[in-house]
């Protein structure tokens, strides 16, 4: 059967003025990047054109390579090809874009990717590309939203309300249940709702908010994936979302996506990566962001200072983050700022205050943060009590540390997050040199019970 022609392919390449060579020029070009040498010509584009078959990843190249020729995003389903689903190898999130196109069709590709179906070669970009990521950001200048021109679909605030109404269910739906709750929802929405408005067309106001509630959804992602402990996903996400975040010159976006980047370092160990993405964080928000904000990154440069055990540093940023919070009602906050509040401020100090082991400081910050923690920030609630039991139990208060931790446990079996585990896990290995003592058998029985069936595992 004769094959029928690829009127789709032809109107894009129209639309973009690029010839059959021109074209094949850029694949090439494209495909070299993610270290992929194919020999594309002219002959091949007239194939596709013709209708003829086309191997799935060198659709994916096509897409890209027309995307970044338009400014705007451009799928392989877009093109006439047939619907392809993430490609194991293909080009997602290889680090930060240089151009918007390029970014989303690499968040598209994440959007495909299953946090539970990670690869075992799939590993962490090296510290020199994380570095040379947050390099570009800082130095970099908003180059503004694209202008759409040639699309018919138009979209309204209307719109943008919806995804920020949408951002907040979600983030709820994380601190309440956890990531692995919550991701597959996340993705599906991304994909399907937000990712295809960013390519239509809308007025620059509208095109800011856009770009802005789009980098909340895209954080969440990443927040997620990091949750269930798929770290390799996560890291890819955070870059994707700052470069989403410079579109528009949303600094404080972009930090806290710094910020993000260097809990996730600390939380693997990598304490020097950990300071220096903070210290990135306060110095590139700086200019661009709210008290309230401020606080956060300071907390968190505390927090990485803390496990290097710098005591001075440490207070010094506590001290710092104490200051941004006393004014933090001087200033409209976005929403996604709202969990910021003392109860998280003194969660973060906790967390300073043990690994720097100034058990007693530990222990009243500690308490302070589970007494004004909201239930409904389930997973906050439940690291600040484990933390609050761990600072117990280096002050030699057994019993109470094991009630304290049992009261965690009981309160977070519905949490699907291999961060939580963790702090689980780690209490236990604590305890377990006493394993002899009834109570912590008893305690043991109680973790069996309150944890089966949580879903989440952590390989990091």
């Amino acid at each position: 059967m004769r094959a029928e022609p690829n009127h789709r392919l032809a109107a894009v390449m129209a639309e973009a003025g690029a010839s059959n060579k021109g074209l094949a020029r850029r694949i090439r070009e494209v495909a070299r990047k993610y270290g992929d040498h194919l020999g594309t010509t002219h002959v091949a584009v007239q194939r596709w054109l013709d209708g003829k078959g086309i191997q799935r990843q060198t659709a994916v190249y096509v897409a890209e390579a027309l995307s970044n020729k338009l400014r705007r995003r451009v799928t392989p389903q877009d093109l006439g090809f047939p619907s392809i689903a993430h490609i194991p190898g293909s080009p997602a999130g290889t680090g930060y874009a240089g151009s918007l196109p390029e970014a989303l069709n690499a968040l598209g590709s994440l959007t495909h990717q299953c946090p539970e179906d990670s690869r075992p070669d799939e590993t962490q970009f090296p510290d020199a590309d994380v570095h040379s990521a947050v390099l570009a950001w800082l130095v970099s200048r908003p180059e503004g939203v694209p202008s759409g021109a040639s699309v018919t679909r138009r979209i309204g605030m209307r719109d943008v309300a919806a995804i920020r109404t949408a951002a907040g269910f979600f983030m709820q739906l994380d601190f309440q249940f956890g990531g692995g709750h919550a991701h597959k929802a996340f993705r599906h929405y991304f994909r399907e709702d937000v990712l295809p408005l960013l390519g239509a067309c809308y007025s620059a106001k509208v095109g800011e908010a856009l770009f802005k509630a789009a980098s909340e959804i895209s954080q969440l992602l990443a927040w997620s994936a990091y949750d269930i402990g798929n770290h390799a996903l996560a890291e890819r996400y955070l870059l994707s979302t700052m470069r989403l975040a410079q579109v528009v010159g949303d600094r404080m976006m972009g930090a806290r996506i710094l910020t993000n980047l260097s809990h996730q370092a600390n939380y693997l160990g990598k304490a020097p990566q950990a300071l220096t993405l903070a210290r990135a964080s306060v110095e590139g928000g700086r200019a661009g962001s709210t008290p309230r904000a401020m606080a956060l990154f300071c907390a968190h440069e505390a927090r990485a200072l803390a496990t290097v055990q710098d005591r001075k540093g440490a207070a010094r940023a506590m001290s710092e983050a104490e200051r941004f919070f006393e004014r933090a009602g001087s200033a409209t906050d976005p929403e996604w700022l709202a969990y910021m509040d003392e109860a998280e401020l003194n969660g973060e100090f906790c967390h300073c205050f043990r690994d720097l082991g100034q058990n007693t400081e530990a222990v009243r910050f500690a308490e302070r943060a589970v007494e004004l923690t909201d239930p409904k920030y389930a997973r906050s609630l439940g690291f600040c009590r484990m933390v609050l039991a761990q600072s117990q139990l280096l002050n030699g208060e057994l019993e109470a540390a094991l009630a304290t931790a049992g009261l965690a446990v009981e309160a977070g079996d519905a949490l699907q997050s291999a961060r939580f585990q963790r702090y689980v896990d780690d209490f236990r290995r604590e305890v377990s040199v006493r394993a002899a003592h009834p109570v912590i058998q008893r305690f043991d029985e109680r973790v069996r019970e309150a944890m089966d069936g949580v879903g989440g595992t952590d390989d990091g």
